[in-house]
């Protein structure tokens, strides 16, 4: 009987995080990332005024509440952004280089450039569409837009500054809204 009970235990404890269902979005408990095996970190809910927005989930290859931590580490990342209204990409231009501003605020040339290329790769999203920004190191950030692979930004500068817009010093959603993400309650 003993033994029955440690097997059901270490069952419980080597199981894959379950799948979340945050205000009817379906978040993955884990996402295979070049082999490697994330797991959903946090879920958080961007509003606008009294608008929800998108709801947010970010995957780390262990769970972690540090967010500097997160940033320095070398690490697969994802970060999923499913959308619950329409929004005109030049609103997430908009956003985009307002994050840069307020979270790297010395950039260099280059990454102002790959935000404007990051730019380019937007388009208007849908309701129930879906943003997917995927960092692998020695590769670089993949952009995905309603479920096309739109490319590449090489370097962990560029993935650094992008995930900031999220969990950095000033997230462009707020406090609550990173503290959500790095699982702080």
């Amino acid at each position: 009987m003993l033994s029955l009970t440690l097997l059901a235990l270490v069952g419980t404890l080597t199981a894959a995080p379950a799948d979340t269902t945050y205000n009817g979005v379906k978040l993955p408990g884990t996402v295979d990332v070049a082999g490697h095996a994330l797991v959903l970190n946090g879920v958080a809910l961007r509003k606008k005024a009294v608008f929800k927005v998108y709801v947010a989930g970010l995957y780390l290859t262990a769970k972690s509440s540090d967010a500097d931590a997160v940033l320095a580490a070398d690490a697969p990342r994802r970060l999923v952004m499913q959308f619950l209204r329409d929004v005109e990409k030049e609103k997430m231009c908009e956003a985009w280089d307002e994050a840069l501003a307020n979270n790297t605020p010395n950039a260099s040339a280059e990454l102002k450039a790959q935000f404007t290329t990051l730019c380019s790769y937007m388009e208007d999203i849908k309701k129930e569409q879906q943003f997917v920004f995927t960092y692998v190191p020695g590769t670089g950030t993949e952009v995905s837009v309603a479920g096309k692979a739109k490319g590449t930004i090489a370097g962990k500068e560029f993935a650094d500054a992008l995930f900031k817009a999220w969990i950095g010093p000033k997230p462009g959603p707020g406090e609550g809204f990173k503290k959500d993400l790095m699982g702080i309650k």
